[in-house]
């Protein structure tokens, strides 16, 4: 039956990019959009075959995917163990839920100059801006996940003489990771999207620096390709991470 499921929505989800590249296919063979706003799909998927064989095409994913990981990373260990300190005690996550709540949101593209500012035009201030908004979903599911598992397997592990810490490991952790895993997702593809747009705006090297230098110069197959190649990107990891979301949550 879920197999059933998957299948039904992965082919809604292929249809619907179909249809918009049938849109896009359309809009550009009847001329209803100027190839200066839209070029052709087979414009694009050649300038995209000859920017594949260019060292800097591959210079800037590296670039991205590096600062992607670094920023992930960071945002997981740091909303974890937040999540941890703040669900040890009932008042202070009567306190804290609310505040980082608050906090997460505040627009923090605002604050993306104090980035640039403090860390420079380089890959530092992605991974402390991806790094500070992939932090927040983290930290609230987690605290979310920790502070809905029954009550009963925390008076079972405490009568059994279990530490803070082991009730945690043994206990929280287990009961709570499909929720987890959720946040870890969701915080996944705010700092994938939050590294694009920061290179995007202000960067040196990077996959979003190509898409913005791209349309500076007026080349729209450039930009085009760049852009296609990102949404194709982003499509195959959410695949691949349902894929491991789903499965892990079958065990």
């Amino acid at each position: 039956m879920n197999d059933q499921a998957n299948f039904t929505t992965r082919s809604i989800q292929v249809a619907f990019l179909a249809i918009m590249a049938g849109v896009w296919y359309g809009l550009t063979k009847t001329g209803a959009v100027t190839p200066l706003f839209l070029p052709p799909m087979d414009i694009v998927y050649a300038t995209f075959m000859r920017l594949v064989q260019t060292g800097q095409f591959w210079s800037a994913v590296r670039v991205t995917l590096f600062t992607i990981a670094q920023a992930w990373i960071i945002a997981v260990v740091a909303g974890l163990l937040v999540a941890y300190l703040v669900t040890r005690s009932r008042h202070w996550t009567a306190v804290m839920e609310p505040l980082i709540a608050s906090t997460f949101a505040i627009p923090l593209t605002l604050l993306f100059p104090v980035f640039i500012l403090f860390f420079g035009i380089g890959p530092a201030s992605k991974v402390a801006y991806a790094a500070t908004y992939g932090f927040f979903p983290v930290a609230l599911i987690t605290i979310a996940g920790l502070n809905s598992v029954d009550e009963r397997y925390l008076r079972a592990a405490k009568s059994m003489g279990a530490s803070s810490f082991d009730t945690f490991r043994h206990v929280l952790f287990p009961a709570a990771f499909p929720v987890i895993l959720t946040g870890l997702r969701v915080s996944f593809f705010i700092s994938f999207a939050s590294v694009l747009g920061g290179e995007t705006l202000s960067s040196a090297a990077g996959v979003g620096k190509a898409i913005s230098l791209a349309a500076e110069l007026m080349e729209p197959a450039r930009m085009y390709a760049w852009i296609v190649f990102v949404i194709i990107t982003a499509v195959s990891l959410n695949f691949i991470v349902s894929a491991i979301e789903n499965r892990r949550r079958e065990y």
